[in-house]
């Protein structure tokens, strides 16, 4: 494979930044667009996989927004201590 122009080592100009056709150069970015995708993008997809649906583009937005208020309610009652002899109710009466 031919390397291009800016990687060859005999060139006369040193480059300050690196070529954008290199390999390392195309992992920096790749990196840097997966760092910045949401994770409950993933989330989403990941459920639907598991559970074979199909979500529509247009109902991702909802799906993610329903996820991140689910997620908020259950992490004030994670957060909540209680004592080491808590038990759950036996029965429940209204």
């Amino acid at each position: 494979m031919k390397r291009p122009k800016s990687l060859r080592k005999n060139k006369s100009k040193k480059s300050r930044a690196p070529a954008a056709t290199s390999v390392r150069g195309k992992g920096k970015l790749r990196r840097a667009k997966q760092a910045s995708r949401d994770p409950l993008d993933d989330f989403v997809e990941a459920a639907a996989r598991a559970l074979n649906l199909k979500v529509q583009p247009a109902w991702k937005g909802a799906v993610k927004a329903n996820l991140a208020t689910t997620f908020a309610l259950a992490a004030s009652f994670a957060d909540f201590p209680l004592p080491d002899d808590a038990e759950p109710a036996p029965i429940f009466l209204a």
